[in-house]
């Protein structure tokens, strides 16, 4: 398959032109998503109403409420909407439509009617955008069965992703890292679908696995890069999909390493990583020769100033430490 190299927000874009040419009955809706409003603030729509029209690439009223209960009507009439919540704080006015419509609409029908919506939002985190335009909040979601939740941290697996969500018969909450979205590589030019549920390593290694996803995938990469300089091996799984959940993969890599570091954005107190430690340990506790190790968002308000926010995410050093501490060696001391 051919590939080209492309940013993530490139590659968004082109699975969004693909999708809308695929299939008529797909569009768009959110607010300034529109060519005339700026193709969307991130630039992620940017050319598509250009080219399909603003009656399938929709500009709405600001209210993530009617976006989203008028993305579950159409859906309910037959058609595959691909609804944008500009940045996920503001996911919360939808929190009704999405939590107890879309998500129960299969179960309570007895399977005879489903919600084939995409929900796209952007994840601010780590810009500077402060406490109520820089959450993470994908740990609200986890707990709602019905509902698929995925995380890139590519532009291949971006665009295959998205892909999957769209043509996907039941909701899907597809997150955005904005810190992403400018990074670069190798993408498919054609069609192509990732299925969800399946993790993918994207390190080798043999002392630590750390398991992580979206914007806490590069960080884990420059902390692993910065460890083998020490000696120690750290193998990376990203988990790509939060719903599903790939126990599986997650089981069969740290059952090899025998060591585990959780590594999200989002905040640690009841945040991913307390689920996927506990299921690692549940099922692993004979294997581990260390406990599981978590590295996320404080349990704070996101501050504002560049030095604050810096102290509130999880950052390369903070999961290089955690990796020392678990493999039991001393931080800064090395070998």
């Amino acid at each position: 398959m051919a590939e080209r190299n492309m940013t993530m927000r490139e590659a968004l874009n082109l699975a969004l032109e693909q999708a809308l040419a695929r299939d008529e009955r797909v569009f768009l809706l959110g607010e300034d998503i529109a060519d005339a409003s700026g193709g969307g603030i991130l630039g992620v729509t940017n050319g598509l109403s250009t080219k399909y029209g603003e009656d399938r690439v929709i500009d709405t009223p600001i209210s993530e409420a009617a976006i989203t209960g008028a993305a579950i009507g159409a859906a309910l009439d037959g058609r595959r909407p691909v609804a944008e919540i500009m940045m996920m704080d503001f996911i919360g006015i939808a929190m009704d439509q999405i939590v107890n419509h879309a998500a129960k609409m299969r179960y309570m029908t007895a399977g005879r009617t489903t919600s084939p919506i995409t929900v796209r939002a952007a994840v601010v985190a780590g810009m500077g955008t402060g406490a109520t335009h820089s959450q993470s909040l994908e740990s609200w979601f986890m707990g709602v069965p019905g509902i698929k939740v995925v995380m890139p941290s590519s532009p291949a697996d971006a665009k295959g992703l998205l892909t999957t969500a769209i043509f996907d018969d039941d909701p899907v909450l597809f997150l955005e890292p904005v810190k992403l979205l400018g990074a670069r590589g190798m993408v498919p030019v054609e069609e192509h679908a990732i299925p969800f549920g399946q993790a993918n390593t994207v390190r080798i290694g043999t002392d630590v696995t750390i398991v992580t996803y979206g914007w806490g995938v590069p960080m884990s990469q420059a902390a692993a890069a910065e460890l083998e300089a020490e000696g120690i091996s750290v193998e990376i799984l990203d988990l790509r999909t939060l719903l599903p959940l790939d126990v599986p993969a997650m089981l069969e890599a740290v059952n090899r390493t025998r060591r585990a570091v959780v590594v999200t954005t989002s905040v640690r107190f009841g945040g991913p990583s307390a689920e996927i430690a506990a299921t690692l340990t549940e099922n692993l506790f004979d294997r581990l020769v260390a406990p599981v190790a978590r590295v996320g968002a404080q349990f704070t308000p996101i501050p504002s100033a560049p030095v604050l926010e810096a102290a509130h995410f999880p950052d390369a050093e903070r999961i290089a430490d955690a990796v020392r501490r678990t493999v039991g060696v001393r931080a800064g001391v090395g070998g």
